[in-house]
């Protein structure tokens, strides 16, 4: 089942051996032994191609639930004697602030070193998706103020409100604040469209009444203070993660101005004992429990 799911995924049986750690005459002959046995192709090969047929990605599809359910019984059955193995798989936004994520990590390693932990970085909208459909034990999320990740369990871990970056040589560079107001005939840089990410600004300008043109949709904070560096665009970015450290951007608190809050979460159903195990080291690093921290705070 390993063999025909690396084959699968990357395409290749050259690929797809070295990721088995198999010479690649033992793969294939694995798999053909195997189409025997069913009485189907799984895979349709050509000299520069391989594509898994109708049958193989059914197999496919059903092989990798099988295989998750494999890794998940074994770790269970460590778990059960105090020793916690197997993956873990963290969703993150880009733009996580309300942990140390590599002290978070670090300290997991320690306590844990058989587990392999696996990195995904997305959208707070999908990473709960993937958090329902069980490719994703842990997700840090980033929503609008007031909001609730559905069909997962959550926390808040911390809250901020956002700053506008503007250009250093820009009209409104180094006033003690500002109004949406002043905001709204500006040029913007924002994330996505439909994003939580983009409906953190989008809110807050539909609540004063006011429209505005994004005209760059980026998702990498370092093109959004490029856009703003370069007098493109302004953006309104959650305090934590604004480039405060820019000399071509300035950074201006906004009066009634976009607010987020970070979530931590996991599975509502069964959470394995490596989600279990980082919880509690998310836990033990935040003496405050459920208590947000606050980063960002209203301007005057």
């Amino acid at each position: 089942m390993r063999y025909v799911v690396a084959v699968a995924e990357t395409g290749n049986f050259t690929r797809a051996a070295e990721q088995c750690f198999v010479v690649q005459s033992a793969l294939s002959h694995q798999i053909k032994a195997l189409e025997r046995e069913l009485g189907v192709e799984l895979f349709a090969r050509t000299s520069r191609k391989v594509e898994p047929t109708a049958a193989g990605l059914a197999f496919v599809d059903g092989a990798r639930r099988t295989l998750a359910q494999a890794d998940r019984t074994v770790a269970d059955a460590a778990a059960a004697v105090g020793r916690i193995r197997g993956r873990l798989t963290l969703g993150i936004i880009p733009t996580v602030t309300g942990i140390d994520l590599p002290d978070a990590l670090r300290r997991f390693r320690d306590a844990h070193p058989a587990v392999t932990v696996s990195l995904q970085v997305g959208g707070s909208d999908e990473i709960v998706a993937d958090i329902r459909a069980g490719a994703v034990d842990v997700g840090l999320l980033g929503l609008p103020a007031g909001d609730v990740p559905e069909g997962v369990r959550s926390r808040v871990i911390a809250r901020d409100r956002h700053v506008a970056c503007v250009a250093v040589d820009h009209p409104l560079a180094g006033r003690r604040s500002i109004g949406l107001d002043r905001l709204a005939g500006e040029t913007f840089v924002d994330f996505p469209a439909d994003t939580p990410g983009r409906a953190q600004s989008d809110r807050a300008f539909d609540a004063a009444g006011l429209d505005r043109t994004v005209a760059y949709e980026v998702m990498a904070l370092d093109i959004v203070a490029g856009l703003v560096r370069a007098g493109l665009s302004v953006a309104l970015l959650p305090s934590a993660v604004a480039p405060s450290d820019d000399p071509g951007v300035s950074l201006v608190p906004v009066r009634g101005g976009p607010a987020r809050a970070e979530h931590l979460a996991w599975s509502d159903f069964n959470p394995s004992p490596a989600a279990t195990a980082f919880l509690s080291i998310v836990d033990a690093s935040s003496p405050a429990g459920d208590s947000p921290a606050v980063i960002g705070r209203p301007a005057d």
